[in-house]
């Protein structure tokens, strides 16, 4: 699947209205690290570095997303695709 650059923002939207539907705090942080999926105290969090760019993003919250169990909700097929394919490229 082709997604332009401008389409990245919209989808990362959409995917952090997923992650909060999951139960998952989404948090953009400055660091040295990519970002990913963990439990902090209880909760479930998702860090992402907030110096990578869009599509970076988008792959990184799509392989946490699948780590959490996103298979277990309704979501529409063009998101889910794009969660299966920017997952198995991260």
């Amino acid at each position: 699947m082709k997604i332009k650059e401008k389409e990245f923002e919209d989808i990362l939207q959409d995917l952090k209205a997923l992650a909060d539907e999951l139960g998952a705090k989404v948090r953009f942080e400055r660091g040295d690290f990519k970002g990913g999926y963990c439990i902090l105290k209880e909760s479930k969090v998702i860090i992402i570095n907030k110096l990578a760019n869009h599509q970076k993003k988008v792959m990184i919250l799509s392989a946490a997303l699948k780590e959490l169990g996103v298979d277990k909700v309704y979501i529409s097929p063009k998101l889910r695709e794009i969660i299966d394919e920017m997952s198995e490229s991260n």
